[in-house]
């Protein structure tokens, strides 16, 4: 089954002596690494700043702090650091130059949620195993106050985060999924992964339907044969996707009865009704479908003969799985 792609974003944030730690991490100013062996020093040329520091963090912290008019105390928050990657898969073949583009979309993201010019840095590391952005930033609200909390400092906004940075790169990459799961966050997305295994999963049912539908006197043992060794791959992919299901289970809260008044509202709905309206609308639908689409799928598995389901077993596949999905337990 294919791999998830997750926009990813973290916020870290720092008060005083560790804000030189992350400098020297960040913008690699030791000549050693041990304590992170991820770092591999001889690609570290490869490294590049979408926004270059003009003095160190601390200093241009307390810069921008004093110009703001803040009061500070010992255990201020003074820089905020926000971590920027994606899923390894996303990176798979994007050259330099399409790799800086991603993240000049996430700077340009950030530079719309938080004011441009209480940015110290923003630099992207190329020499560890998947490339990655700290961009770092003085915690100043847009009436000038100094207040981290305020910023990222709760659930329900780093949610908000979240929520915006996926909404904001979809749109250039959509194969990107939310980092955060969906039990986590309560989201009411299926990615289009998801949708892509259905569909494919519904061929690989089409087929089975029709080797079933195949099976005579005259080419039994052939057929039988046949069905078992394509179960190998069949079942393991319906178990897959039970995973996903349940994963997005909140996301079915269309019951069978509500389909058909669904559909009237959508094909009722006109251009005088708002777009958001529509899409919602439409999303419920396709939902729906997957839902019944996944019922399809594993449904099948009981019209095997149980000659078939012990020809698979003997085939040294998981008979737990068989049991599970052929009804025999």
């Amino acid at each position: 089954m294919e791999k998830g792609q997750f926009a990813i974003l973290r916020f870290a944030k720092y008060k005083g002596p560790e804000i030189g730690r992350i400098e020297a991490h960040n913008e690699r100013t030791k000549e050693e690494y041990a304590s992170n062996p991820d770092i591999d020093i001889s690609r570290s040329h490869l490294n590049f700043h979408l926004v270059k520091p003009e003095r160190k963090y601390r200093a241009e912290s307390e810069r921008q702090i004093a110009a703001a008019g803040c009061r500070t105390r010992s255990d201020s928050v003074r820089v905020v650091e926000a971590l920027i990657t994606a899923s390894p898969e996303f990176f798979k073949g994007k050259k330099r130059a399409e790799i800086k583009e991603f993240f000049n979309e996430a700077l340009e993201f950030i530079r719309q949620n938080q004011s441009p010019e209480t940015i110290i840095s923003a630099v992207v590391h190329m020499d560890e195993k998947t490339p990655h952005m700290h961009l770092s930033f003085v915690p100043l609200t847009e009436d000038k106050r100094l207040s981290a909390k305020e910023i990222v400092g709760n659930k329900k906004k780093l949610t908000w985060w979240q929520d915006k940075f996926w909404e904001h790169m979809v749109k250039k990459y959509p194969v990107l999924e939310r980092g955060e799961s969906a039990s986590e966050t309560g989201r009411d997305h299926i990615p289009p992964r998801v949708f892509k295994q259905m569909t494919r999963l519904t061929k690989q049912m089409e087929k089975l339907d029709a080797m079933l539908s195949d099976v005579k006197f005259t080419n039994y043992k052939e057929r039988t044969a046949q069905i078992a060794a394509f179960l190998e791959e069949y079942i393991p992919d319906v178990a897959a996707m039970e995973t996903q299901m349940k994963k997005y289970q909140r996301c079915f809260t269309t019951a069978e009865s509500e389909k058909k008044a669904l559909k009237k509202k959508n094909d009722d709905l006109t251009v005088a009704l708002e777009k958001s309206q529509q899409q919602s609308t439409v999303k419920k639908l396709q939902e729906a479908r997957l839902q019944s689409d996944y019922e399809q799928v594993k449904g099948i598995l009981d019209r095997i003969p149980p000659e078939i389901t012990r020809a698979y077993t003997q085939r040294g596949s998981k008979k737990q799985e068989v049991n599970h999905y052929s009804g025999l337990e």
